[in-house]
This record gives structure tokens, C-alpha cells and sequence, in this order.
């Protein structure tokens, strides 16, 4: 991203927060082209989401991806959302309202995630990893780990290795990725055994599944 939708948080994290909150949803649909919610699916179904279950986006933005996620886990189940950034939960609270389900969306960096150990079955990552320096991804993952249940799972996806582009998207396409060989040894050395990895199937999106031992 450009430095006008993009800037350090200070102390609360050592990431790169997007407050754009605004324009973020209108990025999405561009990036996109306009195939939102065949995107969400596709990333819920490889993360194998159930009904019941309970989930953690991080990074969640503007809490698109955690509200689709609420419609699969149902009434039995939970989702949660954190973001480093005011302006994106502030939106996604009032996203949430308005579509009538009971996400909580908390105000938090990927790096201090404020839940007890073994609380979620899944936890979600979608276009955040790059944002954080390697450390501080060393730092999330270890907090992945010890807020999933035993056999818990997460489902990273990132930007991989940079295309050629052109035009108004590689103009916001440059604020960074991560190799998918990156995140699956981020997870691995924070204990998270890599299940299955890949390309999304929307330009250059990668995935990366992995599991907590049970």
C-alpha cells in the first residue's frame, strides 16, 4: 500500500496497520473483480470450516471474511476478529450489526492476541502476514499455536511471489508477499504441522494450511 493508506502504530504493534477503512472494501471488490463472495467461500472451504466450531480472524480488516464465517459455524459456534487498526473494527462492528450477526471484533496486534490458550478450532489469516516484519510473524504464529485446541487449525493466505502488473492494482499491489516456502516454515517453527499448501486460484493468492498436534 501507499504511505496514504498505511502507517506504523507505534508500540502497539511492529507491523504495518492499513487504516483505510473507508476504501478497503472498494480495494477488495477491485482486486477482485467484484467475485467477493465466491473468494470468501473458496477460502472458507479450504479451511474446511463446521458448524459449531469457533473461529479467530486475524487482521480481519473490515470483517468481511469473519462475518461469511459466522454463517457457517451457525448458532453453536462463535467468531472472533482482531485488527491493530480503530478505523477497521470500528467498521466491521457496524458491518456486523447491520447484517444482524453476533461477531466480536476486538482492537489487538496479530503479535498479543488477547485470548486464553486452546480457545479456537480455526484461525484465519488473510493478506496480513506480509505486513509483519519475519520476527514479529515468528511472534504470531507462536500465538496461533497456543490459542488453538489441540488439532486446531489455520489457514494462512498471502500474496506469493510477485506477477508482472500493470496499471491501478500494481499500484497498490506493492506494499509486499510472502513466498508460500516462507509461511509454511513461519508455522512450522512455531509447531504447526503444514497440512496442504497452494495457489487460491485468484491471481497470485497462496494458501497455507496447518494443523496444531493434537
Amino acid at each position: 500500500m501507499t504511505q496514504a493508506v498505511q502507517r506504523e502504530l507505534g508500540p502497539h504493534t511492529k507491523g504495518l496497520v492499513l487504516h483505510w477503512a473507508a476504501g478497503y472494501d472498494f480495494l477488495a471488490w477491485l482486486l477482485l473483480r467484484g467475485r467477493e463472495r465466491a473468494f470468501r467461500e473458496r477460502l472458507l472451504t479450504l479451511a474446511g470450516v463446521e458448524a459449531g466450531e469457533s473461529v479467530l480472524d486475524i487482521g480481519c480488516g473490515t470483517g468481511t471474511l469473519a462475518i461469511a464465517a459466522a454463517g457457517h459455524v451457525g448458532p453453536q459456534g462463535s467468531v472472533s476478529g482482531i485488527d491493530a487498526s480503530t478505523e477497521m473494527i470500528a467498521r466491521a462492528r457496524r458491518k456486523a450489526a447491520k447484517a444482524g450477526v453476533g461477531v466480536v471484533f476486538e482492537l489487538a496486534p496479530a503479535e498479543r492476541l488477547p485470548f486464553s490458550d486452546g480457545r479456537f478450532d480455526l484461525v484465519l489469516s488473510t493478506l496480513m502476514l506480509h505486513h509483519l516484519p519475519r520476527n514479529t510473524r515468528q511472534q504470531c504464529a507462536r500465538e496461533v499455536r497456543r490459542v488453538l485446541k489441540p488439532g486446531g487449525r489455520i489457514l494462512v493466505v498471502d500474496f506469493g511471489r510477485p506477477q508482472a502488473r500493470h496499471g491501478l492494482l500494481a499500484h497498490f499491489h506493492r506494499h509486499g508477499h510472502v513466498a508460500v516456502e516462507d509461511v509454511e516454515a513461519v508455522l512450522a517453527d512455531a509447531g504447526l504441522d503444514v497440512i496442504r499448501s497452494g495457489a487460491v486460484g485468484v491471481r497470485d493468492l497462496q494458501f497455507v494450511l496447518s494443523a496444531k498436534r493434537a
